[in-house]
């Protein structure tokens, strides 16, 4: 089952048939991302680098949604991908291209966020979210990648500060609009 807008491309990443397997049916959530990259072709080249040596896939979300609303599928739902920790089996995640703190993620003095979302990734972001609330009947939650994953390591300019890992979709995603139009509870604050 592969839930469909009317602009999503099945586009696989090569190490699919790798991933486990899963039912739908223990989809309980979705889990909203920012790619921290400039753009989609950048998110692939590191969606498919291996990154876990055992079973040779790597890290990514299962749909991506570019700029102008276009919807990529990269990993079937039947199938985990690695997202965020702790909550890949159950989870779904969406990926929103926004260069976040790209390039200097982990650098103390670039934190701060300065790319809006574009209406037309929000206006796909819902529409992927309704049909994901039609075919999974499980689905009771949402929630940031920074709301599951807390943690800090050491800034990359200053060991003596710690910075967050993960900090997406960051603070100008527009969440109020989101949660009042899809109805998802929000969950991990």
């Amino acid at each position: 089952m592969n839930p469909t807008t009317p602009n999503t491309a099945y586009n696989p990443l090569s190490y699919i048939d790798r991933l486990d397997e899963r039912a739908v049916e223990s989809i309980e959530l979705v889990v909203i991302h920012a790619t921290e990259l400039p753009d989609l072709a950048t998110a692939r080249e590191y969606g498919e680098r291996i990154h876990h040596e055992s079973s040779q896939t790597g890290n990514s979300g299962h749909f991506y949604i570019d700029r102008d609303g276009s919807v990529e599928l990269w990993v079937p739902l039947e199938r985990v991908a690695h997202h965020v920790r702790g909550h890949n089996r159950n989870s779904v995640g969406i990926e929103l291209v926004n260069q976040g703190r790209w390039p200097n993620w982990l650098d103390s003095r670039h934190q701060d966020w300065t790319e809006d979302y574009s209406e037309a990734q929000i206006e796909a972001l819902i529409k992927l979210l309704e049909k994901l609330q039609t075919d999974l009947p499980g689905l009771q939650s949402i929630a940031g990648h920074d709301d599951l994953d807390t943690g800090v390591v050491n800034a990359s300019d200053d060991a003596s500060i710690t910075v967050r890992r993960k900090v997406d979709p960051g603070p100008l995603f527009p969440w109020g609009e989101v949660e009042a139009r899809v109805g998802l509870k929000r969950s991990g604050m």
